[in-house]
């Protein structure tokens, strides 16, 4: 038996303790395995849940959708209500912590007539940097099948490659709020405009790309990996036509390049 088998072996095994799940499903690489896994092993005991709200965007939603139909497993979309609590607009570093309760709050009632546990698509390499939403989920009650079996994101990847999945390669897709810097209000123009921006910026080639609300929407920081910085210089003038047609007045290349949840640096330097 190969690591990679052994890997999704462990992961059959800890489904099995469960008699079902409700699975919170984004359709990244994550949740999919999850959810297909899940399916797999529980069949109709099992249901994936998509949380539809503005900081879901379109593309991310769309897919969702036509992995569950390819693969044939049951999926139900249920709209969460962050976007109207003032905790979670006033984007202060406890953000993620409402987000994961209105999830919780919306998934809650399901779990409970369905008699099984909310499960979530947490995998080790979540467990750094600073993320309150887990603590609320976890709080809540929910569960992380990923974790138990040990996946890290390169198993995930590994495991769903071997499984056939489309989601293995996969770029990171957080949700849109994660690109609006602390303190600056979080509402549903404000997570459009990042997603204009990222819509466009995907039709130019740029599969991975953040773009970082900064000033209240008025400078759009983009993020691609380091191996496309050239190929983003070289069209800097598009980039930045995409960044202006979304709202924003500047546009800046970080040099950086792509990284997950650089916006925390911000906490850091409080």
């Amino acid at each position: 038996m190969t690591d990679v088998e052994a890997a999704f072996a462990r992961l059959v095994d800890v489904l099995e303790d469960y008699p079902g799940l409700v699975t919170a499903y984004s359709g990244g690489a994550d949740s999919a395995l999850l959810a297909w896994a899940a399916h797999r092993v529980h069949g109709p005991a099992a249901l994936a849940v998509t949380a539809v709200s503005a900081s879901l965007p379109a593309a991310e939603r769309a897919a969702a959708k036509r992995f569950a139909g390819e693969h044939g497993f049951a999926q139900l979309e249920v709209c969460t209500d962050e976007v109207e609590r003032p905790e979670y607009r006033a984007n202060g570093r406890d953000r993620c912590w409402h987000c994961k309760s209105a999830l919780m709050d919306a998934l809650w009632p399901l779990a409970e007539l369905l008699q099984r546990p909310v499960a979530l698509g947490t995998n080790a390499d979540d467990l750094g940097d600073h993320r309150p939403g887990q603590r609320a989920a976890a709080d809540r009650g929910a569960v992380a099948p990923l974790l138990e079996a040990g996946f890290d994101k390169a198993t995930v990847r590994a495991v769903s490659a071997r499984l056939g999945l489309v989601t293995a390669a996969k770029p990171a897709a957080a949700c849109l709020a994660s690109r609006i810097a602390y303190g600056d209000p979080v509402d549903a123009a404000a997570l459009a405009q990042v997603e204009r921006a990222e819509d466009v910026l995907h039709d130019l080639g740029f599969e991975s790309v953040r773009v970082r609300s900064h000033a209240a929407g008025t400078v759009a920081r983009v993020e691609v990996p380091e191996t496309q910085l050239d190929d983003a210089l070289a069209r800097r003038d598009a980039i930045t036509a995409a960044c202006r047609d979304a709202g924003f007045t500047f546009a800046a290349l970080d040099l950086a390049g792509l990284r997950s949840g650089s916006l925390n640096l911000l906490l850091r330097a409080r």
